[in-house]
């Protein structure tokens, strides 16, 4: 009786064992046992043809007919850098009312209507170095759409009306400038990189908006905007070579130009060590960034600066101020690199006020070993695994594809520029980390930069050098000047 029992209870246990936490079979493996993953298939690069109109107007086109739309994407040669310090926002002013602005024949608004009973939109704006002008449309209105991309970029009105508006929303923007506290860092930590008065830095105030007039907006528009100056991405449900003869159509007449557009702005940055501050009292907790300017994509060491950024934000930065001492909602570095023009190398905490000094600390102390002793093989593997195996996501769309392809060939750079990044990547060493980190990185010369409230914090920041504090009022519009008879 007593050996049934003890039978009985073994079964009752086994049974609900298996019952609740599964059986050996179907159990969880422990981290420490080795996962082994199928081999990843290879990318399919989607077929890109390269076309160039007559006019000059340049084209990547790519077939995809999973959706029964087209898009569109076109990049232009101009940018904010080639404003006038006295007209700051003309470029930003001009692509907004370049479309909103309507066209000789039909007003923006009647433009906005139209589009939206097709369920297609047409935008066009520009940045630093670069405007852009996007297309959405199902591909039953493709001509229509085409016929109103090709009416305002073609003949464009820039209505008086259109222009106000856009001056009240820059207006606007000027005085909501310094609600954000990682707004404030950021704006100004590029002024001390840059410069205060460098065209990559610079911002509008409400006088150099109001400064502009309609017909700067014209001429600005008329020394940009020309087909030999535009690079087109155009992918969805078409051919290519019927999408090819609907935009001759459409942008065959625009008419190229022999004008040549400048070349950007060069940056001179001078290696300097400086403490800035910014008075935020109504926070309970500081904002950091610290750096110096940063370098170019088409560096050779660019593969293993990419590896030497991860280690640095994930497996320094974050694991030593945030995990390990708990003093950061958010810490990271980022060694920035643009096509044309040098980034900026920075790294930011965010900290509770009663930590500020002592994270800066942290943050220049890892800053230093990071150039003097090497990364360990499990630092090495994990960043090259991350860059590596998030490769596959930069081919998940056709849009990605064609717009970086079409990013590149802008930027004069090659078009297999990510494989040979990539091909980098996986030869990266843990010796050539230390060498570009040496080579490249200046914790003895970091400009240093918190916005917060000084008199929350653990030590004064003159302890780490002479403050410089920045102010960041906002200038108001001065009254003009009455004239009499």
């Amino acid at each position: 009786m007593k050996l049934q029992r003890k039978l009985i209870t073994l079964f009752l246990a086994s049974f609900l064992s298996i019952l609740f936490c599964g059986s050996s079979v179907y159990a969880q493996k422990s981290p420490k046992d080795k996962f082994i993953f199928p081999q990843l298939n290879p990318i399919k690069m989607p077929k890109v043809e390269r076309v160039e109109l007559k006019n000059g107007l340049e084209l990547f086109l790519v077939e995809d007919h999973e959706y029964p739309t087209i898009d569109m994407r076109a990049m232009v040669r101009l940018g904010s850098v080639f404003e006038s310090a006295s007209k700051i926002g003309l470029a930003s002013m001009t692509g907004r009312v370049l479309r909103t602005g309507g066209t000789t024949s039909m007003t923006g608004d009647q433009i906005d209507k139209e589009l939206e009973t097709m369920a297609a939109y047409v935008s066009t704006g520009i940045g630093l170095t670069s405007g852009y002008i996007t297309v959405s449309v199902l591909k039953e209105d493709i001509d229509r759409a085409l016929e109103i991309l090709a009416d305002i970029l073609m003949n464009p009105a820039f209505k008086e009306d259109k222009i106000y508006l856009a001056k009240i929303r820059e207006k606007t923007a000027i005085s909501r400038r310094n609600d954000e506290v990682g707004q404030i860092a950021y704006r100004e930590f590029q002024k001390l990189i840059y410069g205060k008065d460098s065209p990559y830095a610079r911002h509008p105030e409400y006088a150099t908006i109001e400064a502009i007039t309609r017909q700067d907006i014209v001429d600005f528009y008329n020394k940009y905007f020309f087909p030999n100056n535009i690079i087109m991405a155009v992918w969805g449900d078409f051919s290519p070579k019927d999408m090819v003869a609907k935009i001759k159509k459409a942008l065959g007449k625009w008419k190229e130009k022999e004008a040549e557009v400048p070349a950007l702005p060069k940056v001179s940055y001078e290696y300097k060590y400086t403490i800035n501050y910014i008075n935020k009292s109504d926070v309970n907790q500081s904002n950091i960034m610290l750096g110096h300017i940063g370098g170019l994509r088409d560096n050779p060491d660019y593969p293993a600066l990419s590896v030497m950024n991860s280690i640095l934000a994930w497996d320094r930065m974050y694991k030593k101020i945030r995990t390990d001492e708990g003093l950061a909602y958010s810490v990271w570095g980022y060694y920035g690199a643009n096509y044309q023009v040098p980034g900026v190398f920075r790294c930011e905490a965010q900290t509770k006020s009663e930590s500020t000094v002592y994270a800066i600390e942290l943050m220049l102390k890892e800053l230093k070993r990071i150039r003097e002793e090497e990364v360990s093989s499990a630092e090495l593997a994990r960043a090259k695994d991350e860059y590596l195996n998030s490769f596959v996501f930069n081919f998940d769309s056709r849009a990605k594809i064609v717009n970086r392809l079409m990013t590149y060939a802008f930027f004069g750079y090659p078009l297999d520029f990510m494989d040979r990044v990539k091909k980098g990547v996986e030869k990266v060493t843990k010796e050539d980390v230390l060498r570009v980190a040496k080579k490249y990185l200046r914790p003895d010369k970091v400009q240093i930069l918190v916005v917060g409230k000084k008199e929350d914090f653990d030590k004064p920041l003159a302890t780490l050098g002479e403050v410089n504090v920045i102010d960041i009022k906002i200038p108001p519009l001065k009254p003009q000047k009455k004239t009499g008879n």
